[in-house]
C-alpha cells in the first residue's frame, strides 16, 4: 500500500498534477458599486417642500427620488425592524425582506401649512411592481419639518443617498445584489 502511494505520488509530481491554492482574491463589486448597508446621514433642514416622489429601474440598482421645490435637504437612512407614522406612532406596513426607513429633511407642506405633495394612496406610495430589488413603498407622514417614507427592499442590500441640485431631488439607490 505504501509503495502505492509513493507512486502515485511519483507521478503527481513529475506530470505537474498538483493543486496548489493561490491567494485568496475578494470579488469586485457589484457593477462597482461600494455602498455598503451602513446608515447614511448628511446634510440640514430645509423649508423647501416635497413636491413628488418617483422610482425608477436601471442596470445595477432601483432608484427612488424626492423632488423638492427650491434648496436641497438633507436626509437620514438606514435599515431598521419596522416604520412608525410620524406624530401617532402608527406601525406602518412595508412589504419586503428588510425595510429602509428614509427621512427628508424637508416638509411635504408649505409655510401655511398647505400640502404640497399628497399621495393618491399612501400605502402604495410609489407602483413598484416589477422591479429587481423595491418591494413597497408606504408613507410614513410628514411631520414637524421632515417627511418620512419606509422602502420595502428584497434583502439588506448596499445603497447610497445623494442630493442633486437644478433641480433639487434626493436620491435613494438600492443595489441589485451585493
Amino acid at each position: 500500500m505504501r509503495r502505492i502511494l509513493l507512486l502515485i505520488v511519483s507521478i503527481a509530481t513529475c506530470v505537474g498534477l498538483w493543486i496548489v491554492p493561490g491567494p485568496a482574491t475578494a470579488a469586485p463589486p457589484y457593477c462597482g458599486q461600494v455602498w455598503g448597508s451602513l446608515d447614511k446621514t448628511s446634510g440640514s433642514m430645509s423649508s423647501a417642500p416635497i413636491t413628488n416622489v418617483r422610482a425608477g429601474r436601471h442596470e445595477c440598482f432601483d432608484r427612488l427620488v424626492f423632488d423638492l421645490a427650491g434648496q436641497v435637504s438633507g436626509y437620514r437612512a438606514g435599515y431598521v425592524g419596522g416604520i412608525s407614522m410620524d406624530g401617532s406612532g402608527a406601525t406602518v406596513p412595508v412589504r419586503g425582506g428588510a425595510v429602509l426607513h428614509i427621512v427628508v429633511l424637508a416638509p411635504a407642506y408649505d409655510s401655511a401649512g398647505n400640502a404640497t405633495y399628497q399621495p393618491a394612496n399612501r400605502s402604495e406610495l410609489v407602483d413598484v411592481a416589477g422591479y429587481q430589488t423595491f418591494r413597497h413603498v408606504a408613507w410614513a407622514g410628514s411631520f414637524e419639518g421632515q417627511t418620512t417614507v419606509g422602502l420595502g427592499v428584497r434583502g439588506r442590500l448596499p445603497f447610497r443617498v445623494f442630493t442633486l441640485d437644478g433641480p433639487a431631488r434626493v436620491v435613494v439607490d438600492v443595489a441589485h445584489f451585493w
